[in-house]
């Protein structure tokens, strides 16, 4: 199936101007106690301010972000979703720049789903303050970005891997609606670039799985193989944030406690889903926060919060077969669960690997470069089975 390809609709944008003022306004507000907090935690980050080389860029980004955002919030979308809003192009011309929303209402509705008021995903995403840069651990020749509240994460994208996610958007929101629970990183927006009368730029916006990031000690990214699959760590006392990878793991566990069945059973159904879109090369985000003594034992007392993430859900499955659980009362909570002495976000991203010509000669030859070791790139349906026996082995 082709990804929708319909005629842009193109729009003269408000200016940015209008943007820096309504959000500086409201970040004059927050008080200078509030800034020096958010600066402080924001350890190994980078901002991306004056003189950096890619400025300019994530200024457009913004500023494109603030109208497109803009848009949504004039013209909310209502009634039942429609096929136009999974292919509806709306093209915002500014000065010097374009910016392209895809699929606009679709990733609306979805916002609104998850419970995020536009306005404060235009607050953190437009001019208000600098994006965030850290030092990635990826093979990928992808830029990657954070909102200065670290709550969002930007990645630039391929043409291809833009393409793939809209023709399985209508899935992905179909998976979300039965599963409201999954561990599937939350896609909020898909956009396009174009400086000029250059060539367009892809990225996409979503849910940043390690937030709040304040007291987070360990970050992994996890695809269940060996090759390429280590990261050297950082010096012992350096503010660098890194990523590390499946190796770094080793002799490491996951202690859910009696959240276990439910993370088990929950990547089950993610990568099956996956399995059927015939995708690969996804990751298991993990990152470790020691917990407080206050703050272990209190699975009982938790929120049971499932009718904010139900919104919308029509369907006609079992209640059970949605593997619902119980959801602390804490932001990003669809990413967290409380073992008994760490708290761990978990997420699973990068969703648009497709596993089509190019993967298998890849794959071809990998077996024969690497013979008798595991590698990333294998069927979509051994790549599912591999990760989920990751997950069973190093959790308890």
């Amino acid at each position: 199936m082709a990804a929708p390809s319909p005629r842009p609709r193109e729009v003269l944008a408000p200016s940015p101007e209008a943007g820096r003022r309504a959000t500086t306004s409201s970040s004059s507000r927050r008080g200078l106690l509030w800034r020096l907090r958010d600066k402080q935690s924001r350890l190994g980050l980078f901002e991306i301010g004056p003189g950096h080389e890619l400025h300019q860029l994530t200024c457009m980004m913004q500023a494109g972000l603030w109208a497109a955002t803009q848009v949504s919030m004039d013209h909310p979308p209502t009634g039942p979703p429609t096929e136009e809003d999974f292919s509806e192009v709306l093209i915002q011309v500014h000065e010097g720049f374009e910016l392209g929303t895809l699929a606009g209402p679709a990733f609306a509705r979805l916002r609104r789903s998850l419970g995020l008021a536009e306005e404060d995903y235009q607050a953190a995403l437009g001019p208000g303050g600098p994006y965030l840069q850290f030092l990635s651990t990826s093979k990928s020749k992808a830029s990657f970005f954070l909102s200065h509240d670290q709550r969002f994460f930007l990645k630039t994208q391929q043409r291809q891997e833009v393409q793939a996610l809209l023709t399985h958007l209508p899935r992905y929101v179909q998976h979300l609606q039965r599963h409201p629970h999954s561990l599937l990183a939350r896609l909020l927006g898909v956009y396009s670039l174009r400086v000029a009368r250059g060539k367009k730029k892809y990225f996409i916006i979503m849910q940043s799985v390690f937030y709040p990031a304040s007291r987070i000690s360990e970050r992994y990214d996890i695809k269940g193989c060996e090759v390429s699959r280590w990261v050297e760590p950082a010096p012992e006392g350096s503010p660098l944030v890194l990523v590390l990878k499946d190796l770094n793991f080793q002799g490491k566990t996951i202690n859910l406690g009696p959240q276990r069945s439910w993370f088990l059973r929950q990547m089950e159904l993610d990568t099956a889903f996956l399995r059927e879109l015939n995708v690969l090369d996804y990751s298991l985000l993990m990152a470790f926060q020691r917990l407080h003594d206050d703050e272990r034992g209190l699975g009982r007392s938790l929120i049971f919060r499932t009718a904010r993430s139900l919104r919308g859900v029509q369907s006609p499955e079992e209640p059970g077969a949605q593997n619902r659980r119980l959801l602390p009362d804490a932001p990003n909570a669809l990413h967290i669960l409380d073992g008994p002495e760490q708290r761990y976000f978990l997420g699973v991203v990068d969703l648009a690997t497709v596993y089509g010509l190019r993967k298998r000669l890849e794959h071809l030859w990998k077996t024969l470069r690497y013979t008798g070791r595991t590698f990333s790139t294998v069927s979509p349906a051994r790549y599912a089975r591999r990760l989920c026996q990751w997950v069973e082995a190093h959790t308890e």
